[in-house]
């Protein structure tokens, strides 16, 4: 299998993804523009602080269970007690903070629901180790049915109480139950995988933490840099507008069930190279995750910028029209996940490097924020966002370059990538065609366009792969993107 691991887990989340994407599709549907804009702003926080308050406890896994066979026990035992102290705390301060974040956030009713927010908080902590574990272990299999089952209970619990009682409060109660059952799935796991090893260790403590607390770190400032944007919208206007944005803000969740698999399994292969000091194959496996990414991230970002405006309609219906600039801006982000530059620094352990690139992204958000969100209304805010990320990977990439002791040159697979961009191009013209044909059908124009753009990129895949393979040219696709080692 070309994709090996990579696809397995991303077949996993993939299981869920209908499910989890069409959550804000129905609950737009559900509730006014007010209330839709303060489940936004309700899990806007949630995100912000189940990211945050890991302190890196969650991710050091990904290093440190491949690492050491004697104390696997004690690193995960660490970190789910260090997991479930963190959410309490996160949880109460959500609790005592309500009125104060419901006054920041210039939406008074959200005090009523933040201490649902603080226990779904508590509980998905809890379990946040509970894939990392399974990847780290090599137990594929088991984290693809894990990410496939978790998004589709969560998904179920969502949406049910929602179109039974059109009530915000019980989507917040479905929220609590699904991460309840996902932390006792969690805890008997790791209380079966480790048996008796499964207690903390002083002296696995005080190394994890030192890995940690700087990714930590790292992490909080990234998270914090990540969400700015839609804290200083949230905070200037009101639920409505900010429900305006924050459809304009919409991730496509498959990204990151690609990206998130993708820069796992890169990290525990190389930290295997280089507990066995083979560094000569961390670039090979760098150019391979890069290229497979490529090959699905490239070809996805031409198609929503085809089709996003028609997408953003006929999902959350023309009331929300004037989030599609923000929408189309944003859709550029979807590239950056292609360079997996984080996973190759934590490799090597540069959690420092990567606290200092992102306290120089937040610094620049910080200082240039207000003047675009003056000199360009809303979409100041997302050109601020997409500025910033640039400049954050290339300091990583000229970090790597050092590390890996290679050039600009050949630090990336350039003409590779430069043949899938084109591809991905090429295909989006007769896409557009298609879409302006069916203007009038908006879902018959997406789901038509959607159909010829995917079958125009990927004969034009097989075609420049055919050609390779009668040695009509020197392109390297698909079956040589997926192997190519530098």
């Amino acid at each position: 299998m070309p994709f090996g691991p990579e696809l397995l887990l991303t077949l996993g989340r993939s299981a869920g993804f209908v499910a989890t994407f069409f959550i804000p599709v129905v609950l737009v549907r559900v509730f006014d523009q007010a209330t839709f804009g303060t489940y936004k702003q309700l899990f806007l926080v949630f995100a912000t602080l189940y990211f945050i308050a890991q302190a890196g406890l969650a991710e050091s896994l990904f290093y440190f269970v491949p690492k050491s066979r004697e104390l696997r026990g004690a690193y995960v035992a660490n970190s789910a007690i260090g997991l479930g102290a963190l959410g309490l705390a996160s949880g109460a301060l959500l609790w005592a903070g309500g009125p104060a974040i419901a006054a920041w956030l210039s939406n008074a009713v959200l005090a009523a629901y933040l201490p649902w927010i603080g226990a779904f908080l508590f509980l998905m902590l809890a379990s946040a180790g509970l894939e990392i574990v399974l990847i780290a272990r090599g137990r594929f299999v088991w984290a693809a049915a894990s990410y496939g089952l978790s998004d589709l209970l969560r998904a179920a619990l969502f949406i049910l109480p929602a179109l039974v009682t059109r009530r915000l409060e019980w989507v917040l109660i479905g929220a609590v139950a699904f991460a309840a059952l996902r932390m006792v799935v969690t805890l008997g796991y790791f209380l079966g995988e480790f048996r008796g090893a499964l207690r903390p260790g002083n002296g696995a403590l005080g190394e994890q933490l030192s890995y940690a607390l700087p990714f930590g770190a790292a992490v909080l400032i990234e998270t914090i840099q990540g969400n700015l944007h839609q804290y200083i919208v949230s905070a200037r206007f009101d639920a409505a507008t900010f429900a305006i944005y924050a459809v304009g803000c919409l991730q496509v969740p498959f990204v990151d069930f690609v990206a998130g698999p993708a820069g796992s399994v890169m990290m525990v292969r190389m930290s295997e190279r280089l507990a066995d000091n083979d560094r000569g194959s961390i670039l090979e496996l760098w150019h391979q995750t890069t290229l497979r990414l490529a090959l699905i991230f490239f070809p996805l970002t031409a198609m929503l910028l085809v089709l996003g405006r028609d997408l953003i309609v006929v999902l959350f219906t023309p009331a929300y029209a004037a989030s599609v600039p923000i929408f189309l801006a944003l859709t550029l982000s979807i590239l950056f996940p292609v360079l997996q530059t984080d996973g190759v620094l934590r490799v090597f352990a540069r959690t420092r490097f990567l606290l200092m690139v992102n306290l120089v992204r937040l610094g620049l958000i910080l200082g240039s924020i207000s003047w675009f969100l003056s000199a360009f209304g809303l979409m100041g805010a997302v050109l601020v966002t997409l500025s910033s990320m640039v400049v954050a990977k290339g300091l990583m990439l000229f970090d790597m370059c050092r590390l890996l002791k290679v050039n600009v040159r050949r630090l990336l697979p350039w003409g590779s990538l430069a043949t899938t961009a084109g591809l991905a191009a090429a295909a989006a013209a007769p896409a557009w065609v298609v879409m302006k044909a069916l203007a009038d059908h908006p879902l018959a124009g997406l789901a038509a366009a959607g159909a010829t753009y995917a079958a125009i990129y990927l004969a034009a895949l097989a075609v420049v792969h055919m050609r390779r393979r009668s040695g009509g040219g020197s392109v390297k696709t698909l079956q040589a993107l997926t192997a190519e080692g530098g």
